[in-house]
């Protein structure tokens, strides 16, 4: 999950925007439902609350964690208000379970050597303690959180030094904090280790590069980042309760699981890699712990149903391999495992207790691709299989594990339509359908004008018809961003959808829509997970790519180049050529007569790239060479666009 986003909104802003936005109470119908889900799930069963709790250690003295410059990067303290055992009116009481859950916070013993921080981040910090060292697994978001959970751990273990990092996955979530716990200098001197599955360093800069601004600013409305902290705001995330604020680091690794089935000992601890390539994520893997009896299943198996397509944006997981890897898990490790932890919510004990979580999860994902699949062979639609596949075949949905906290039903089963079959439906009313502001407009018009619209609108609304109030209202706003009793309205129907979510991501999106109705879209910083490491971890051909998607086809009509690229620490080189509106490179190779020939250091590539040094500075210094037309550099970069962090969701995006 590269969640990259601009989430960096000071306290004050956020509560502003809270002002402003009035959030309304519940209304009856949103009451009546949220009451009924306490008949529908066995909330007796204790079970997990006594997991969360087990071997807890201690917690951190202070729950807020601060950066350098004094911003708060994790406040655990702005959940406080979860305490209460009922939920409120505003929280579905099984979404107010899991945030519950994920209170959970601090160190806590899994068992012999082993240790995990939670609560501190997104994602959890694993310890296991080597013979001489300390090994740790994903070392969390943030370089701030990952250095105080090692410092936690310090506080009450042996200080011994980490000699080993394991990322088991390419999100950044996991691995994003590793210069809070090492430092490159350590790696380069060879007294840590870092290790990561195959592929690790592409997929880990390469999924939110090409549309990584749509991404970051859709993962707020997914993540909540804008939302306050309260029973009428962000209550959770999920996997855990949010995005931690801090500063986004990676050392590439040094060593490489390769093989599907890998043993190595590490410290004098025997580690035996899973790989599970192409499921949560696309480089993963599994870790079993002979000696211990322990199973670290990554993201593969968390303590809910997982996302087949992020809401924030990213392409769809495969479910059946999903399934697949599951299942050669429980078969290789199930009846050895006496502990399985994952890298997100709390462990599960019990070989029994551990199995069945496997295979429940391998059947959950093997359900939502195969019955989405029997479905569109008969010609259902994405929304027809979404509406019938609306619930998991019991006993599976009673289990809390399977339940739609981070992915649901509704919005996975249109992602195994879409990795099957692709945006269209097959109906050709929908092959070409209008635009947006132009189908709001028409359709407004004839069902009578805004008035009436209105009007039809607010009766659907008390009667509690808020699915079709946020549509017609959709409707409404986009043929009139300035009819203000429309945006109320669709606001308001939003709002107590996302009180009635048992889905985290979902009350995330639609409360956040609803505040940027009322309030408009707040001014955010460009700032988030495009850290200079991980801009100087993209390879020149990814550069490359981020250029052409830049390039504003308009403003390069009639234009052609062809620019020579020498990279002199990389010895590589490369042909660019502009014509026809398109950017395209060919490596290896040299124009003969191109229009300028640009020598660099792949250094100066990476701090032009992040943004720390202009083209014009670098040629002035020498850091970068043109030779040829001088201007050819300029007027390339003159042609691509500078993409908005906060551009408009619930409202038209304003016309370029």
């Amino acid at each position: 999950m590269l969640v990259g986003c601009a989430v960096n909104a000071s306290a004050g802003d956020i509560a502003d925007k809270a002002a402003v936005t009035r959030p309304q109470p519940a209304a009856a119908a949103t009451v009546a439902s949220n009451r009924a889900w306490l008949a529908q799930l066995p909330f007796s069963d204790r079970q997990d609350f006594e997991d969360a709790r087990r071997g807890f250690i201690a917690d951190l003295d202070e729950p807020a964690i601060r950066a350098a410059d004094g911003h708060i990067v994790w406040d655990r303290g702005a959940y406080a208000f979860e305490a209460a055992d009922t939920a409120p009116d505003t929280v579905n009481p099984s979404l107010w379970r899991q945030a519950q859950l994920d209170n959970a916070s601090g160190l806590f013993r899994v068992g012999e050597r082993m240790y995990q921080v939670r609560g501190l981040d997104l994602s959890n910090m694993t310890i296991v303690e080597g013979d001489t060292g300390l090994i740790i697994i994903d070392p969390l978001l943030s370089a701030e959180t990952a250095k105080a959970a090692l410092e936690l751990y310090w506080r009450h273990r042996p200080k011994k030094p980490v000699t080993t990092v394991i990322y088991t996955h390419s999100h950044v979530d996991h691995f994003g904090g590793v210069k809070g716990v090492i430092s490159q200098a350590d790696v380069d001197a060879g007294r840590v280790r870092v290790t990561a599955p195959e592929g690790f360093m592409e997929e880990a800069v390469s999924e939110n590069v090409l549309a990584g601004n749509a991404m970051s600013r859709r993962a707020q409305y997914m993540y909540g980042a804008l939302l306050p902290k309260s029973a009428q705001g962000q209550v959770d995330a999920g996997l855990g309760k949010g995005l931690s604020r801090g500063t986004v680091t990676l050392i590439a690794p040094t060593d490489s699981i390769a093989k599907p089935i890998e043993t190595r000992r590490i410290d004098g601890v025997d580690i035996e890699f899973q790989l599970t390539p192409g499921t949560e994520a696309p480089a993963e893997m599994n870790m079993y712990f002979p000696q211990l009896h322990a199973l670290c299943i990554a993201e593969n198996a968390v303590h809910t149903q997982h996302n087949l397509l992020t809401l924030r944006g990213a392409k769809v997981r495969d479910a059946k391999q999903w399934s697949s890897y599951l299942g050669a898990t429980l078969a290789r490790y199930g009846d050895k495992t006496d502990v399985m932890i994952g890298q997100h919510h709390w462990p599960t004990w019990g070989r029994e207790r551990v199995g069945r979580m496997l295979a429940d999860q391998r059947d959950m994902y093997a359900y939502l691709n195969d019955q989405t699949l029997r479905l569109l062979n008969q010609g259902y639609t994405p929304m027809d299989i979404a509406e019938k596949l609306a619930r998991l075949p019991e006993p599976l949905a009673r289990q809390w594990y399977a339940r739609d906290y981070y992915g649901s039903i509704s919005h996975n089963v249109r992602a195994v339509y879409q990795r099957y079959l692709g945006f269209y439906d097959g109906n050709p009313a929908n092959l070409n359908p209008l635009a947006p502001v132009e189908t709001a407009k028409k359709t407004i018009a004839w069902m009578g004008g805004a008035d009436a619209v209105l009007k039809r609108a607010r009766e659907a609304y008390a009667q509690g018809d808020y699915r079709w109030v946020a549509q017609i209202g959709n409707q409404l706003v986009f043929a009139d961003p300035g009819n203000r009793a429309a945006r109320e309205l669709q606001a308001d129907a939003l709002e107590q959808l996302g009180y009635a979510s048992e889905n985290s991501t979902w009350r995330n999106a639609y409360l956040t829509g609803a505040q940027e109705l009322r309030g408009g879209v707040a001014s955010m910083p460009r700032q988030g997970t495009a850290s200079a490491d991980i801009v100087g971890a993209l390879t020149v051909p990814m550069f490359f790519d981020y250029l052409a998607v830049r390039l504003n086809a308009d403003r390069a009509a009639g234009k052609t180049m062809a620019i020579n690229w020498d990279f002199t620490d990389l010895h590589e080189k490369y042909a660019m050529t502009l014509e026809n509106s398109a950017l395209t490179y060919l490596p290896n190779s040299f124009h003969p007569q191109p229009s300028a020939s640009v020598t660099l250091e792949r250094a100066t590539l990476t701090r032009i790239a992040a943004g720390l040094l202009k083209p014009a500075d670098a040629i002035k210094s020498g850091a970068l060479r043109v030779t040829g037309d001088p201007a050819t550099l300029g007027a390339l970069f003159g042609m691509l666009d500078s993409f908005a962090p906060s551009f408009n969701i619930v409202t038209p995006v304003a016309a370029p």
